[in-house]
């Protein structure tokens, strides 16, 4: 008997948090003979968050007719509902910008050949040619164009960023910082890593003022950049020990790179896996999709 394989789907769920959601749902499945292997579901903030693992195999509709029958039901309640097949998921593009430091690059490079990066680095974007050979070296894509004119630097990275298709843009301590012109067309897809932990010491030179002031916790900021300064939503944070008096402005630095790369590198991964969400300008970690992820990768 030939064996055949099944077709895997994901269903996810976001809107005002009302009664029946997964019962409607839920039926309008069953009834097309589509079999739903998990759920998670959670209540944020009057915001309801819910991701089903479907198996759309035996269905008795197409998936053309069932992810149009799941937009209607959301339109009638007020609800974003999505459909991705698992074996067909889009790998996203991912544009990197940088300027003169190389830890972040090469931690994204890294993790990107160890296959942890759920989506392919299309294009490396600086404001100086310092890295071109870290970005070649990996085979990527490598332009740079000088930032004295923010101007024409902020028209060059719209026009390769559209040349490259970018899906998301990280800013991999690329020091300058983007005007609307960038943010707008790129809203929600612009994660950038801030050596310090936000709210505290944005802007420049944030771990030489932790230092001058004696804090003896810093650490770094993965989140989403926002027209603000450094105030986008919140991704993820990490931290390390200052000991004061003992510890040079150097040693702090060191520190603060070490976990850099990291924490951009982490924060990337949940956006391409669809693992966060903003509610309320709030980074919301989605339930179910690291289990869901996690089951699908073993079938």
């Amino acid at each position: 008997m030939i064996s055949v394989p099944r077709i895997l789907a994901i269903v996810s769920v976001l809107g005002r948090d009302q009664k029946g959601v997964v019962a409607r749902i839920s039926t309008y499945l069953a009834e097309r003979d589509v079999n739903i292997e998990d759920i998670e579901q959670r209540v944020v903030r009057g915001q309801f968050l819910m991701d089903m693992l479907v198996d759309i195999t035996d269905a008795s509709a197409s998936l053309d007719e069932l992810i149009t029958g799941l937009l209607a039901i959301g339109s009638e309640i007020g609800m974003e509902i999505r459909v991705s097949l698992y074996n067909e998921r889009e790998r996203r593009r991912v544009a990197v910008l940088v300027s003169r430091e190389a830890h972040c690059l090469e931690k994204l490079i890294a993790d990107h050949g160890e296959g942890l990066l759920n989506g392919d680095l299309a294009v490396v974007l600086g404001n100086h040619e310092t890295l071109r050979p870290v970005a070649e070296a990996a085979g990527l894509p490598f332009e740079w164009h000088p930032s004295t004119d923010k101007a024409e630097h902020e028209a060059f990275l719209l026009d390769r960023l559209a040349a490259a298709r970018a899906d998301v843009v990280v800013l991999a301590r690329y020091m300058q910082i983007l005007t609307p012109t960038v943010v707008h067309p790129y809203a929600g897809r612009i994660i950038n890593i801030h050596p310090s932990l936000l709210p505290y010491f944005p802007g420049a030179n944030p771990y030489r003022r932790a230092w001058e002031d004696g804090v003896r916790v810093s650490g770094c900021t993965a989140h989403f950049v926002t027209e603000e300064l450094d105030a986008g939503p919140i991704i993820l944070q990490d931290v390390f020990q200052i000991d004061v008096g003992v510890d040079s402005f150097e040693d702090v630095r060191t520190k603060g790179r070490a976990l850099e790369g990291n924490v951009l590198s982490r924060a990337l991964q949940l956006y391409l896996n669809n693992e966060i969400v903003v509610l309320n300008d709030k980074v919301v970690f989605k339930p179910g999709m690291r289990t869901l992820l996690r089951d699908l990768s073993g079938t």
